[in-house]
């Protein structure tokens, strides 16, 4: 990734989650905004913040993460709930086909899908954020982490027509699809926690956010070998990216919302086809180079793993929603800003 631009860096207060101070731009260690030192009186404060958005809020935050596997096929588009999930990384399956891990905290969807099956480095992506796992299937190497009782979860091959429904729109293996309300009711049947004191993320303040520099990212596109090419393009009015699929807009099925991100975060990793099936091995661990696109422009830092969550080493995310792109090593000139 060192080839892809040569970004001036910035010098960014990052937020440590401290004690009180400018209520409208800090998120505090104990999730509430002060509002004491506000100049603007009519601004609203609240006494809560989304762990994984950074967001004010005056509801409850303590509900625990759903995480779940979300099919990327271009048969299973336009897909159902991913305007709701606080992150979604997208990955590559087999096939050079990407899937996405969509990951619900702060909102959570009326009905998600279609659902499709696991791969192992999903599963380790979900453990991050204790979330409970949704998927219909599996790999060889899913299963094994899922029989051995390591992670709640939810599987389409255990309650296929039970809590997990096939859409007569489409045809299999891409019409599985589940309701927020099944997803409860899985809960329950497993006796999986339904709250969860979740470990925050690390956001930018308002205030910081707003001095980022770097190069111009109002156009992002990434280019995958099998000719899929993801992009996001940069609203300067609502500060957030759009995506899309081959020039076509993600957007909800149901009620046709765009999907859209105030983090596009490009993470560089390696991969390794493992078997005849074309599955992979994605080093998710080591760390590496990475893009952090936010506000128009975009950094070249890097990433680690801070408990099994892929983020920023050297930055932070502006709060919002983020979107997560790992790509194999070597992809630096598939990817394009402007």
């Amino acid at each position: 990734m060192k080839k892809w631009y040569i970004i001036l860096m910035a010098m960014i207060t990052v937020l440590t989650l401290s004690a009180c101070k400018d209520a409208t731009d800090k998120v505090l260690e104990d999730g509430k905004v002060d509002k004491a030192e506000a100049t603007d009186s009519k601004k609203e404060e609240y006494s809560s913040v989304y762990p994984l958005t950074g967001l004010g809020t005056n509801e409850e935050v303590d509900h625990r993460a759903v995480s779940v596997m979300v099919n990327n096929h271009p048969k299973a588009r336009s897909q159902s709930g991913l305007h709701k999930a606080d992150i979604v990384y997208e990955v590559l399956a087999e096939g050079e086909l990407t899937r996405f891990l969509a990951i619900f905290q702060s909102e959570m969807p009326e009905v998600v899908g279609p659902v499709r099956s696991a791969r192992d480095y999903y599963i380790e992506l979900s453990r991050g954020y204790h979330s409970l796992f949704v998927a219909h299937g599996f790999s060889p190497e899913a299963k094994e982490i899922l029989d051995s009782g390591t992670i709640d979860h939810l599987n389409g091959m255990d309650y296929d027509g039970v809590l997990f429904n096939r859409a007569d729109f489409r045809k299999a293996p891409h019409n599985s699809y589940i309701t927020y309300e099944n997803i409860q009711k899985g809960m329950e049947k497993i006796g999986a926690e339904q709250s969860d004191d979740l470990d925050m993320l690390s956001f930018l303040t308002s205030k910081s956010a707003k001095t980022i520099e770097g190069a111009s990212a109002k156009e992002i596109m990434i280019s995958y070998p099998g000719g899929e090419t993801v992009g996001f393009t940069y609203s300067n009015k609502k500060k957030t990216y759009a995506r899309s699929s081959n020039n076509e807009p993600t957007i909800d099925r149901e009620t046709e919302t765009p999907i859209t991100v105030s983090n596009v975060f490009i993470v560089e990793a390696a991969h390794r086809v493992i078997d005849d099936a074309g599955r992979r091995e994605i080093n998710l661990t080591s760390g590496g180079d990475a893009i952090l696109i936010q506000n128009g422009v975009a950094q070249n830092i890097s990433w680690k793993n801070e408990n099994g969550r892929i983020v920023p080493d050297g930055g932070a995310f502006v709060p919002g929603k983020t979107w997560i792109n790992i790509v194999p090593s070597g992809m630096e000139d598939s990817v394009k800003m402007q």
